[in-house]
């Protein structure tokens, strides 16, 4: 239980330290899904 506990406590500051990044790769990869979907709709309508 320890050992799962210190394994969750160090991901959580894995990601708290990483948030920026994770959003960053996040927002990009919606903004080209978003894209693609655009691009689709306005070439078959």
């Amino acid at each position: 239980m320890q050992t799962m506990i210190q394994g969750y406590q160090g991901f959580s500051l894995l990601v708290g330290l990483n948030w920026d990044r994770l959003f960053s790769v996040g927002t990009i990869i919606v903004g080209l899904l978003a894209g693609a979907f655009l691009g689709n709709v306005i070439i078959n309508p």
